[in-house]
């Protein structure tokens, strides 16, 4: 059976992306952001994963207003990038994986989760800006993609509870796969930030802190807030928060917190590092 080998929560905020284009990671802005970087390639460079399912939310590329699914999973053999304005330059295309991402839609579909499925789809920044920050130098070829966008940006939005018990379903059927994929899942976004309004700029360390606290052992208390709390403790754009519990719903058993960085602030954002690996992760020490 495929095995999920643990998680990685990460921040997806577009200047990470433009810095990396512009060669900014040592500059005195960036370097701790950065830094905190190493640690989690080389676990995930040791695991060698074939398939990375990622957890992320479109930004107006794929889904805009007039049409925003809740969840959406790509099955597609591949997929690419778009300007999004942002000033990010584009990426190379990212390799799909079809047969695991069916066997998930159909898993979903008899367990009640519906699904919207995207046999053709571009990715924005939630998705690529993490595969670049493990693969630098758009090392991400080898590696076959499954993108899940959730509804991040539109009321009404799934709650954190949902997200988690979504997360579950995912992570169930990649164990029930028939295959022996080694799998990573990505939760990306957040921590706590507000783009606009009267709040703009919010930033609150202590709850970001306390989630990444949460999430290890007890992300059930995180599942017991509402996306309005989200919004109130977190700001508007808070609520990404939804993608890192649906990476942790998808892992199962005793997790080791292997790494974790946070700093603040990114371009306005409390940007949160965390690496989770499960029983099944391959020791770093004797590789």
């Amino acid at each position: 059976m495929a095995t999920i080998m643990g998680g990685i929560a990460t921040s997806h905020i577009p200047a990470i992306g433009v810095a990396m284009d512009k060669g900014l990671e040592q500059t005195p802005y960036w370097k701790s952001f950065f830094d905190a970087y190493p640690p989690v390639r080389e676990w995930l460079y040791s695991q060698e994963p074939d398939i990375v399912v990622v957890f992320y939310n479109d930004h107006g590329l794929e889904f805009f207003h007039d049409r925003k699914p809740t969840f959406a999973i790509g099955a597609a053999p591949q997929y690419e990038n778009a300007d999004e304005g942002w000033g990010i330059a584009e990426i190379p295309p990212v390799t799909g994986e079809t047969e695991l991402s069916w066997h998930i839609v159909n898993q979903l579909i008899e367990h009640d989760f519906d699904i919207t499925v995207c046999q053709e789809m571009k990715v924005d920044h939630g998705l690529t800006v993490p595969l670049t920050l493990m693969w630098p130098g758009h090392q991400y070829g080898h590696i076959k993609v499954i993108p899940i966008a959730i509804n991040c940006e539109r009321h009404p939005m799934p709650k954190p509870s949902r997200c988690f018990d979504f997360g579950k379903a995912i992570g169930n059927a990649i164990r029930s796969y028939p295959g022996e994929q080694n799998v990573v899942v990505f939760g990306t976004g957040g921590l706590s930030h507000q783009l606009d309004g009267q709040r703009a700029g919010f930033i609150n360390k202590l709850f970001d802190l306390y989630c990444m606290d949460k999430i290890v052992d007890e992300p059930e208390v995180l599942t017991k807030l509402t996306n309005f709390d989200l919004i109130e403790k977190a700001g508007s754009q808070g609520v990404e928060l939804n993608m890192w519990l649906a990476m942790r719903g998808a892992l199962q058993g005793k997790l080791t917190e292997r790494h974790r960085s946070y700093h603040l602030p990114i371009s306005n954002t409390g940007a949160g590092l965390q690496l989770l690996a499960t029983s099944d992760a391959v020791d770093v020490n004797q590789c």
